[in-house]
């Protein structure tokens, strides 16, 4: 897997002026039934440093994978408090009582944070979708980002330009193993030929610049990265119908782990004062993606 090249990209800067269709993340419901300690009326009351049972007394280890995409990263740096995902940790770590320096990075691969067994870190960021199955190994906090998918591809191929999904059906598609992309992609699609499969986003990529596949499947901001930096001719089809309950990015945290409620009441918290609506309008953006019919 090569290494993304610098991750501030100009489009991306730009067009996260543009981010009316984007806005903070609506709540599904709590990832845990269970309060934080204290006994005020403030979700928060109890959730403090000297309090929370942390890897390291007195340090919030956050974890996510390596290289560290852009939009949600920046210069593949997660402790830069740039890109969405590394200014949401700081801030939920803020809402926790955490100082920066108090706040730990740890590598963790994808498959690796979602996988059942104890974690090495207290919560990973790293656009892993809520989902029923999954609440089966790991703990989520409530949602911080609401998701869409969407379909890329590059100038003058095959799907370029494409309105609808049926559009779609015999396209080449692929999409990165064990993601809610390649659910979409096999399920929402359903293309005649079936969905390549990926280790890797970047091998997506590859594999769309050789022409083997036709488009991918991945959600919008990663989208409007890998059309605005990794791809020379890269396009956005479009984006696909949302569907029931909006798919949305949690925090990820051991099974049972006493520190989810505290995590989820920060988020939420983030979310009724502004903060998550700022951090989308500062890093990521809807601009230039057409919905698909």
């Amino acid at each position: 897997m090569t290494r993304r090249p610098r991750l501030v990209v100009p489009a991306l800067a730009a067009a996260a002026l543009a981010l009316a269709g984007c806005g903070a993340p609506v709540d599904e419901q709590p990832a845990a039934s269970a309060t934080p300690s204290g006994t005020s009326s403030d979700p928060l009351a109890g959730c403090t440093p000297d309090a929370l049972k942390t890897l390291t007394a007195g340090t919030l280890t956050v974890g996510t994978d390596k290289p560290a995409y852009g939009p949600w990263f920046v210069d593949d740096d997660p402790s830069n408090g740039k890109g969405y995902e590394s200014a949401v940790a700081y801030a939920i770590a803020d809402k926790l009582g955490y100082a920066e320096d108090k706040v730990q990075w740890a590598v963790v691969p994808f498959n690796t944070a979602i996988a059942p067994g104890p974690k090495t870190f207290d919560l990973d960021l790293n656009q892993v979708s809520i989902s029923d199955d999954r609440k089966k190994a790991v703990d989520f906090s409530s949602g911080y980002y609401d998701v869409r998918q969407t379909v890329i591809t590059y100038k003058g191929s095959p799907i370029d330009g494409k309105p609808s999904v049926a559009d779609l059906k015999g396209a080449r598609l692929g999409a990165q193993v064990g993601t809610t992309s390649y659910t979409a992609a096999t399920q929402q699609i359903a293309p005649t030929e079936q969905v390549a499969v990926f280790d890797t986003n970047d091998l997506a990529v590859q594999a769309l610049k050789n022409q083997q596949i036709d488009g991918i499947v991945v959600d919008l901001p990663t989208g409007f990265y890998m059309t605005a930096a990794q791809l020379d001719d890269g396009v956005i089809v479009g984006q696909l119908p949302a569907q029931g309950t909006p798919e949305q990015f949690g925090a990820v945290l051991d099974k049972g782990s006493s520190l989810t409620p505290c995590v989820t009441a920060a988020v939420d918290a983030l979310r009724a004062d502004g903060t998550l609506e700022k951090l989308v309008g500062e890093w990521l953006s809807t601009q230039g993606a057409p919905e698909l019919k």
